[in-house]
């Protein structure tokens, strides 16, 4: 039966070439999937003849988005189409205007009625990076829009949510510029087919660089690359308008001067993003696909559910009919698609226990037409009446004068453990899904009883495990008295930024009379103070400040404080003082006065710029005068591996290198040796920072080759567990 479908397709095919775009002549358009976005990302490679500069060029892309972006009208001659825009000025918001003079490019710092040109996939969300001073992504005027300079702003690089009427925040969250629950950019119902339209041709073009999954909230459950569902249904919803079309018209012809020579597919057919990805059907706009087959398969019949457990029932059906030929199924459990397959049965599992579900099934052809949804058949998954294990191996450790640790061994149970509540003298401390939790706001030399149970997802809870004693110490001083920065992290670009605090006293030190400045190189003075709040650092304990805008999960995780929002006025402009660009030291401030810093406030130089500075394991004191040669280790730019613990050999307490030993060094032989209490693994950085050896060490296996290495200075940096020192190797 396919093989009679694509005979009758290609037949057809001649009677209707008339309504194919000629460009796409060279494209076998009866590809589907990952076959035909591959053929159509090389005729559109193919066709990319030129490569337009970014700016201070003609043509550039200014030019391009002048000449694509004009607003067709007898009374706004001379104006672009603004994106995200809808008003037609009147109102006092110039923000939300749907057109401007074309004259009024981006050219000066501080004017706010202006347009810029708004990178619909964000610079910061591709992965490496968009460099706009490298032909290529950044520069593709395919995705590139006119936008008001504010509004673009206040989009900045959120990711694409859900949403209804114009250009607003989302009601969709994802990690980004506010932490965690960062909303996502609705773009507008006029916008939002553009927007997913311009996103499948930058995903195409470039792959793995520009991933939908990295620039919209969304699933890619149903799609066998990253395409996710929410730009499949923004580009079913909004339908290609005439400037998507002028656009597409306009980078074709190369007479053009600021022409690009390409087009984007998915504007001439938005069909062809349901050819490649699935999904409901998009429209047509060839008449091309569907008039092929007009007839939906039968409805699936029979629906049957067996195997019924806690957290999973099977279903089954009888094969639906085709006149060309079934290609798959739909599975919807209460009217929400959970599985597709080629099969006649499937396995829906992750479901709650003791729970009535509503499964239907349709069946689907090679053209998409889908049957009517099969009768509701109704099941209860298994109820779930069996506690957990208790928990065992409970210990105490990391006593400080107000807090201790306890951590235990796993729980097992017949359906999953939901989590644990750790009780302190008979009263629920916490609950967590840890297994290990920290007591803290104790009070110094008292001892307190713990016990663990664990519940699973019905709340069914296990017996607490057997009483045991913690006790906290009398916070003896260990000659350490204040806190100090351990670690800065200014990366080589975006805004992942980080400073890190160490408390290596013997005390726990409450955070309120602290506070971090920046010493700005506009004014060359200390500014923005931002206090770091009420939070306590328990002794051997970090406090890590991150840049609002940080995305890497490394730095959202060990977060503590999000620095300010990107304010466009003081306090706090930008980001600031979290906004370092390497020629602004940062100061720790406790009460109004400066007692420890990083940089250099006479260098007023980018000395601190593109790099990760770590406190030398052996600092024990804050210090107003930046030392980086006796205090501070370098890293290369975005090393954030250390960012949430800091290794100090001032303890006798716990510390693994306490007997560590590198030899010789210098060595001008083959081989250095390790002595090492503990499995380690050792990185070798050259002095550009550049990683170019790593090894595992153990007691018995302890010497490393490095007849390869050019005479010179390295750094070794060792690791075991989440302890690490580096130190420095010369070899002559």
């Amino acid at each position: 039966m396919m093989k009679k479908l694509l005979i009758l397709i290609f037949i057809m095919s001649f009677s209707v070439s008339f309504s194919q775009e000629s460009y796409y002549n060279d494209v076998d358009l009866l590809l589907t999937g990952a076959q035909l976005k591959d053929a159509l990302a090389a005729k559109t490679a193919a066709a990319h003849t030129n490569i337009l500069p970014y700016t201070s060029s003609s043509p550039d892309t200014w030019d391009a988005v002048k000449a694509t972006d004009a607003y067709v009208n007898a009374s706004f001659q001379g104006d672009v189409v603004l994106f995200y825009g809808w008003e037609d000025g009147s109102d006092s918001d110039i923000t939300n205007d749907y057109s401007r003079d074309d004259r009024l490019q981006d050219i000066a710092d501080g004017d706010t009625y202006v347009w810029n040109r708004e990178h619909v996939f964000p610079k910061s969300l591709a992965n490496p990076i968009l460099d706009t001073n490298i032909p290529g992504p950044a520069t593709d005027a395919h995705h590139l829009r006119a936008a008001d300079r504010t509004r673009n702003s206040t989009r900045n690089n959120r990711k694409y949510g859900r949403g209804t009427g114009t250009s607003k925040f989302s009601t969709d969250t994802f990690p980004g510029l506010e932490g965690p629950n960062t909303s996502a950019w609705y773009p507008g119902d006029e916008w939002k087919g553009d927007a997913a339209r311009m996103i499948m041709y930058m995903y195409m073009h470039y792959g793995s660089v520009c991933l939908p999954t990295a620039v919209g909230v969304g699933s890619n459950e149903f799609t066998e690359d990253d395409m996710i569902d929410l730009f499949l249904q923004w580009n079913i919803e909004d339908p290609v308008s005439n400037i998507e079309i002028a656009r597409n018209t306009y980078h074709e012809n190369t007479t053009n001067g600021a022409a690009q020579g390409n087009r984007n597919p998915f504007i001439d057919n938005p069909y062809l993003a349901t050819r490649i990805w699935g999904g409901n059907s998009a429209e047509d706009r060839w008449d091309y696909y569907k008039k092929t087959d007009i007839e939906a398969p039968t409805t699936p019949s029979n629906v049957t559910l067996s195997n019924i457990d806690l957290n999973s029932i099977d279903i089954s059906w009888t094969a639906s009919t085709d006149n060309i030929g079934v290609t798959g199924y739909n599975i919807f459990v209460d009217g929400v698609l959970e599985a597709q397959t080629t099969n006649t049965n499937v396995t829906i599992s992750n479901l709650n226990t003791n729970t009535t579900y509503s499964f239907t099934v349709l069946a689907k052809d090679l053209i998409n037409n889908m049957s009517p949804l099969s009768a509701a058949v109704n099941g209860t998954t298994d109820g779930d009446t069996q506690a957990p294990t208790t928990p065992s191996n409970v210990l105490v450790s990391n006593e400080t004068d107000s807090s201790f640790k306890v951590s235990w061994s796993a729980s097992t149970d017949n359906n999953s453990i939901s989590g644990y509540e750790v009780f302190v003298d008979g009263s629920l401390n916490a609950t967590t899904t840890n297994l290990f939790h920290i007591v803290n706001n104790l009070n110094i030399s008292t001892t307190y009883i713990v016990e663990v149970l664990a519940k699973d997802t019905d709340n069914n809870k296990s017996e607490k495990s057997a009483p045991l004693n913690a006790t906290t110490t009398a916070g003896t001083s260990n000659g350490i008295t204040e806190l100090f920065i351990s670690e800065y992290v200014e990366p080589g670009s975006g805004n992942e930024k980080a400073i890190e605090i160490v408390n290596l006293t013997g005390s726990t030190i409450n955070l309120a009379d602290y506070s971090i400045r920046k010493f700005s190189s506009t004014g060359w003075e200390w500014v923005d103070d931002y206090p770091l709040g009420n939070s306590n650092i328990i002794p051997g304990d970090v406090f890590v400040i991150v840049h609002v805008g940080v995305t890497k999960e490394t730095l959202l995780n060990e977060a503590d404080l999000f620095g300010p929002p990107n304010n466009s006025s003081p306090p706090y402009q930008y980001g600031s003082p979290m906004n370092f660009n390497g020629d602004d030291p940062i100061g720790l401030y406790k009460n109004g006065v400066l007692i420890d810093i990083i940089g250099d406030v006479n260098s007023r130089t980018k000395h601190i710029e593109d790099v990760t500075l770590r406190r030398n394991s052996d600092n024990s004191l804050p210090n107003t005068t930046y030392d980086e040669q006796g205090e501070w280790i370098s890293f290369p730019a975005d090393t954030f591996d250390g960012i949430g613990s800091h290794s100090s050999t001032l303890s006798t307490k716990n510390i693994i290198f306490k007997s560590f030993r590198m030899f010789p060094n210098p060595t001008n032989g083959n081989y250095i040796y390790f002595s090492v209490t503990e499995d380690a693994t050792i990185h070798i950085y050259n002095v550009l920072g550049k990683l170019i050896q790593s090894s595992e060490v153990t007691k018995s296996k302890n010497s490393i080759n490095i007849s390869e290495f050019a005479k010179g200075i390295y750094l070794v940096k060792i690791n075991s567990g989440k302890q690490f020192i580096t130190k420095k190797l010369i070899k002559n």
